[in-house]
């Protein structure tokens, strides 16, 4: 096991990667302060790992929600049900939320435990390489609206992250090339090392080799623990997690929730931010190769929707929560393992790769 933290003074928290942990109460019961629990999961969930997480709390109070699987799900409406069930079984300020499955998961169980009674403590435990490596650690909660992606929520930490890696081998082989998206993302904004190290290892993360693909997630983990704890609530640095998220957003919002993957998006947007890059300067022209070679090596898209105008892009784009006093920030790169968020670009260069990705 690795434990990876996350230093936030007193409200840090470890970061656990490992196999089987699933069945280590000893890991998460110091996590918990009072004698009620509700865990949150999901109807793929549940009948996978439920009963395995309700026996770490053997002489708890615990309450489940099992909610309906998928982005299109993460709205204010489904969010109630967490807290229908908090309220119904009375739960206390000292209740303890757990996160059991994805991004939508966790993010929206987060939202409930930064809300409900005006905060309450969370644990996550992500079972998707995408909620790994990204969604789990760092704090961001929330739900989508209709008009723009993650535009409801909170920053609130959970006090531990338990990355059981044994889970990703029920992961449907979609959702692993998601994850690797973000996975690479990591390499291209802040570790040249590790994005040639995955370009060299590729075969194996999709095979689920144990060692490559606990390499990736504690690298990972380490790489978003250094940023989020030099700028917990995105005030500049940590702007540079969402590479390609701004395009990938787009994407989101103009398909509908649910029908491009989370890490799809951000594959086809983190394209574009490299293809921007090398149209401002930035970046010589064959990284662009380079990556759209690694993300096509992963099962990832790197084209847009073909019914997605220059135009419809820029005015999604404009609802994102990088946009500044009306104008636009972009992060994009000044080199692999070197990311910048910036607002001096061209907005004909802007058109161009919208045109050409």
């Amino acid at each position: 096991m690795h434990t990876v933290t996350v230093d936030l003074g007193e409200r840090s928290y470890p970061i656990h990667i490992g196999a089987g942990l699933l069945a280590q109460p000893e890991l998460i019961r110091p996590h918990i302060a009072g004698s009620q629990v509700c865990i949150v999961t999901n109807e793929t969930i549940a009948p996978l790992y439920l009963q395995r997480v309700v026996q770490l709390l053997d002489g708890l109070q615990v309450s489940t929600v099992v909610l309906p699987d998928g982005e299109a799900h993460k709205t204010l409406t489904v969010l109630n049900r967490i807290y229908d069930q908090l309220l119904q079984d009375r739960h206390n300020r000292t209740t303890t939320l757990i996160a059991l499955g994805g991004g939508v998961v966790g993010d929206m169980t987060g939202y409930a435990a930064a809300s409900y009674q005006r905060g309450v403590d969370f644990i996550q435990i992500p079972t998707t390489l995408l909620s790994q490596v990204d969604s789990s650690v760092g704090g961001k909660t929330g739900v989508n609206h209709p008009l723009g992606k993650n535009m409801i929520g909170a920053f609130h930490q959970p006090n531990a992250v338990l990355i059981d890696t044994e889970v990703l081998n029920t992961l449907p082989p979609r959702e692993l090339s998601a994850g690797l998206a973000e996975v690479i993302k990591y390499g291209l904004i802040v570790d040249e090392d590790f994005y040639a190290w995955l370009e060299a290892n590729l075969e194996a993360l999709l095979g689920l080799e144990p060692e490559a693909i606990a390499m990736a997630i504690r690298r990972s983990c380490e790489c978003k623990a250094e940023v989020v704890a030099a700028d917990e609530r995105e005030g500049g640095l940590r702007a540079i997690l969402n590479l390609g998220h701004t395009f990938g957003h787009a994407i989101e919002t103009a398909q509908g929730y649910g029908n491009w993957l989370h890490g799809e998006a951000v594959a086809t947007g983190m394209l574009m931010a490299m293809d921007l890059s090398v149209r401002e300067g930035f970046v010589p022209a064959p990284e662009l190769e380079r990556l759209r070679h690694l993300l096509e090596r992963a099962g990832l898209p790197v084209t847009s929707p073909a019914d997605m105008t220059v135009d419809q892009f820029l005015s999604l784009m404009a609802v994102d929560k990088k946009v500044l006093d009306g104008q636009l920030r972009l992060v994009l790169l000044e080199s692999v393992g070197k990311a910048i968020v910036t607002k001096r670009f061209s907005l004909e260069h802007l058109r161009q790769t919208i045109a050409a990705i």
